[in-house]
């Protein structure tokens, strides 16, 4: 080889660990992309819809809050990502009946009734009752008529949280930054 094809070389290779440096650690512990793929969360994200997971807020600016809208790994297949909207936190007692849904803690003793007015459709099911542990929290999709969530494998344990939805890019018209967030209960 010349000189000029070494230096060309050379210069690919720094650019190339550059990119690996600065690249890998962000995707890996800042922020990571997700593909929307299923009816869950409809009509909040559809299939195709492109985020990007905040990965970072969770372990600086606190736990996650109900409401949010999630990304994890499903608890019965780790290698298979889900997205869901926080319902109960930990230490909370979740209670759903005839479609709606009761949240019992120590602030609300006697339990107080979720709005969730981003809801397009009602859904009535079996009661279900669920008393979250100390990193426990309920998940559920925003079409509970299609959702695959908490009412059927239980509890999400924190580990598995990757993080929130922060960016939603594709499709253009819909790009929006926190998309799916709500006003806190």
């Amino acid at each position: 080889m010349n000189e000029k094809q070494d230096n060309f070389f050379i210069e690919v290779l720094k650019f190339a660990l550059l990119t690996l440096v600065i690249v890998l650690p962000f995707r890996m512990y800042v922020a990571k992309p997700f593909l929307v793929n299923g009816i869950s969360m409809s009509p909040t994200f559809e299939t195709g819809d492109y985020l990007i997971i905040d990965q970072i807020s969770y372990r600086f600016k606190g736990n996650p809050q109900r409401n949010d809208v999630i990304v994890f790994k499903y608890p019965k297949n780790p290698s298979k990502y889900f997205i869901k909207r926080i319902i109960g936190l930990p230490n909370e007692t979740v209670q759903i009946k005839d479609g709606d849904i009761f949240i019992k803690n120590d602030k609300n003793l006697a339990g107080f009734k979720l709005t969730e007015e981003y809801l397009r459709t009602n859904f009535n099911e079996s009661p279900v009752t669920s008393v979250l542990g100390n990193d426990e929290y309920f998940v559920m999709g925003d079409n509970r008529n299609n959702s695959s969530d908490s009412r059927m494998w239980g509890a999400l344990n924190e580990e598995y949280i990757t993080g929130k939805a922060f960016i939603r890019l594709f499709p253009i018209h819909k790009i929006d930054l926190w998309p799916g967030f709500i006003e806190k209960q």
